[in-house]
């Protein structure tokens, strides 16, 4: 039996955290089109006959211009020294870029095993133009790492990638018991539930200004009680989350309601209110109240 950890690196919307639902059958990872929509290291855990693998998706590897960009740097960067192989998910339908280059250079630089994933791969007809941009991954390293095409929207291919991860791990006993999936809290999973939906319904800087924080999660047999506050940085984010008549934060928190009614499979009462705490992503004290700090 095979078990051990599976590193996800890559730029922003490579389709990281898509693959980790897509392998696990199941949403445990908030998926949007907007960059930095995953903000933390989160353990996706697939079991089958020929062991488990235990997946960490990490943030997209990108610039950092304040401290949150900061903590999404070592987020990704922490995830590698402890994994037993790493995907380095790329963007199949476009050739290597800086960005690319740059995860290559300076994150992947490693004696660990290595496995590029070319995702995206299904939006081009022209084979040729897929060779090419194959290629153009494969000269990142001086090593010559194993390349598996895949469509993480689709699930194509996946099966084919599942079987190279087994191939890399070592032998070992189970390291979670078989039906756990993820060592996320219900209070985890609802905070990106709700900064998902404000992704969704929110543009320009709005998503990437918020956090969300659980100020109450209380549980009873028939219904779940949570109240929850979404941090921005000025009064007119405030007013935009809120919107005409509180028309926009009413419809962020029905949608995140309906999606965690499915989840613990009860009813759910969700409180939401906005509070503007400024510059919030440049500081220390405020990132570590809103859980974006690494564990010591």
């Amino acid at each position: 039996m095979k078990s051990g950890f599976t590193a996800i690196i890559g730029r922003p919307n490579v389709g990281k955290s898509t693959l980790l639902n897509q392998i696990l059958g199941q949403k445990i990872v908030i998926a949007t089109d907007k960059a930095q929509t995953t903000r933390k290291r989160i353990k996706g855990i697939y079991t089958a006959d020929e062991g488990q693998i235990v997946f960490i998706d990490t943030p997209g590897v990108h610039k950092p211009l304040n401290k949150l960009g900061e903590f999404l740097l070592d987020e990704a960067k922490i995830a590698v020294p402890d994994a037993d192989l790493i995907l380095f998910l790329v963007d199949g339908s476009e050739p290597a870029g800086k960005g690319d280059k740059w995860i290559a250079q300076n994150i992947l630089q490693t004696e660990i095993p290595v496995i590029i994933v070319m995702n995206k791969v299904d939006k081009i007809k022209n084979m040729g133009k897929v060779e090419e941009n194959l290629i153009s991954y494969k000269t990142l390293f001086d090593k010559n790492y194993p390349v598996v095409r895949v469509s993480a929207k689709t699930g194509r291919n996946i099966d084919t990638l599942i079987k190279n991860i087994y191939k890399n791990l070592p032998e070992g006993e189970l390291l979670y018991p078989e039906d756990v999936v993820t060592e996320e809290t219900m209070r985890d999973v609802t905070e990106e539930v709700i900064r998902e939906k404000i992704l969704i319904n929110t543009s320009d800087e709005i998503p990437h200004s918020v956090a969300v924080k659980i100020e109450s999660y209380n549980e009873s047999d028939d219904i779940d009680r949570i109240y929850a506050t979404i941090y921005c940085e000025t009064n007119s984010q405030k007013g935009i989350l809120i919107g005409k008549g509180g028309s926009l934060l009413k419809k962020i928190g029905t949608e995140a309601r309906l999606e965690l009614e499915k989840i613990v499979e009860k009813k759910v009462f969700l409180g939401l209110e906005v509070k503007v705490e400024k510059d919030w992503r440049k500081k220390q004290s405020s990132l570590k109240n809103f859980g974006y700090e690494q564990d010591k």
